[in-house]
């Protein structure tokens, strides 16, 4: 290690509580920190992976090497990533200046603010997440020992095809209905735990164990009795011939996504609070005047518009700055610092985006829509309403299309139906027959699948060896 590098790592360490001091004076809330210069091969795989450990599938390593690649090549960088975890890991990328470094220590703060105080990030289990997912990784090599890796594999790509469809909401639901009723989770209803491992292993009890019995469970005569929007949930729960090491595999790919979920739920909101902290948090920073040059260089790089993409750091910072002004001007001072702080604890991105995002900002960030036609890319609206919906639909569900599950005994043969919520947009019809044979390998029996093409109604359908389409 060279001195220059020894010493810009002593001031980072003490830039780093001065940095901490300044943000909790901002009223800042962060859990512990823990930061680490990680080399770029660390620093992608944990990009590519999601965490600092988890287990190992070969879409990671092709993410990563995309990711690796663009670094080489100097087309993208990842100057950070932190983890939403309590103590919070925050890993900065070897080769950073000093400021870079010391930037990217404020924007962290902020996120770790976030996590810890979004209601969103309530259900996210921080204190053990980290271990939690080393142990899964543990458990899936002895399954790959005793399996084989390519039986392992592949159930693994099945589950991973459908893993976005889950209910996210079911935690608020259940408690909800069990206020409702007065009655404990689960009691006297049709309402599954939700632990990985509890509305499993009691599926077949037909008393309450709360009660002491005296209530016997009325058997459904369709299953599911509603629509279930949480389609890995229903397969660990309905599937036959599923071995024991397959639901603990299903069962931890689900709670994985559970966690992220809340991070693509409020990806423009995160953004934009860190961006928003390190800005403050850096202007009282005492920087050089080459410091403050190259802070300024950076920052507004992070926050340059895109051409064809929405930008969440200058969207989410813009947003901010938008309503504190607002707020001070119609509340007096102090009002708007209040209400960003409320927004976010209790928003996500289509409530921010659907509330705060006004005409005056659709305009000045010159949003729009468009679209190809024929050979070329045109704008096709400028109406800030449409452009604000338009928003807002795209991250309906994190952007993924809501598939249900209306019958787990279609046609009284065992069979999975599905249904796809149309709202306008068709399906891709290639990525869903190759999903279908996923869903079919799970099920273990013909899987059907409705959804619409121009407008009628078309059932997808895969027995197992061959697929078939028909408009009823």
């Amino acid at each position: 290690m060279t001195e220059r590098v020894t010493d810009e790592l002593r001031e980072l360490e003490k830039a780093i509580p001065q940095m901490m001091e300044i943000a909790r004076r901002y009223k800042l809330d962060f859990y512990p920190m823990r930061f680490e210069i990680c080399p770029s091969e660390i620093i992608y795989t944990f990009g590519a992976y999601g965490m600092p450990t988890r287990y190992t599938h070969w879409s990671f390593g092709k993410s990563y090497h995309r990711m690796k690649t663009q670094y080489d090549y100097n087309l993208s960088r990842i100057y950070e990533m932190v983890v939403n975890s309590d103590p919070c890991y925050a890993f900065l990328l070897e080769g950073n200046t000093l400021i870079q470094n010391k930037m990217v220590a404020a924007h962290v703060l902020a996120h770790c603010d976030f996590f810890k105080n979004n209601m969103y990030f309530s259900h996210t289990n921080p204190q053990d997440i980290i271990e939690s997912m080393a142990v899964a990784a543990e458990r899936f090599r002895k399954y790959e020992m005793i399996h084989g890796q390519k039986k392992v594999e592949a159930f693994i790509d099945d589950v991973m095809s459908i893993q976005e469809h889950i209910e996210p909401h079911r935690f608020i639901k259940e408690k909800e209905s069990s206020k409702t009723t007065g009655k404990k989770e689960g009691c006297c209803s049709d309402e599954k735990k939700v632990t990985p491992y509890d509305d499993l292993w009691d599926l077949e009890k037909k008393q309450c164990c709360h009660c002491g019995g005296g209530c016997e469970k009325k058997k459904s005569t369709k299953v599911p009795e509603r629509p279930e929007k949480d389609l890995l949930l229903f397969i660990m729960k309905h599937a036959r011939d599923l071995e024991e090491w397959q639901l603990d595999i299903i069962s931890t790919l689900r709670d994985e996504m559970l966690y992220f979920w809340p991070q693509m739920q409020t990806k423009i909101m995160n953004e934009g609070w860190a961006t928003y902290w390190h800005l403050r948090i850096m202007r009282e920073m005492d920087l050089t005047e080459a410091e403050a040059i190259e802070f300024a260089k950076m920052h507004a790089g992070v926050i340059t518009p895109s051409r064809n993409s929405i930008n969440p750091y200058c969207l989410g910072l813009k947003m901010f700055e938008d309503i504190e002004k607002r707020w001070d001007k119609e509340y007096g001072e102090g009002a708007g610092r209040e209400k960003i702080f409320e927004i976010r604890e209790i928003d996500n991105d289509i409530s921010f985006l659907r509330s705060y995002l006004t005409k005056e900002l659709v305009e000045e960030l010159d949003l729009y829509l468009y679209r190809k036609i024929g050979h070329d890319w045109k704008i096709v609206e400028k109406n800030w309403e449409k452009v604000r919906d338009h928003l807002v639909n795209s991250m309906t569900n994190c952007g993924f299309p809501v598939i249900v599950v209306e019958d787990g005994d279609y046609q009284k043969r065992g069979e999975l139906y599905l249904r796809h919520i149309y709202e306008d947009k068709e399906l891709d019809i290639k990525y869903l027959e190759k999903t279908l044979v996923h869903v079919q390998r799970l099920w273990n029996r013909p899987v059907h699948l409705e959804t619409k093409i121009d407008k009628k109604t078309a059932l997808f359908s895969f027995d197992g060896e061959k697929g078939s389409k028909k408009f009823p």
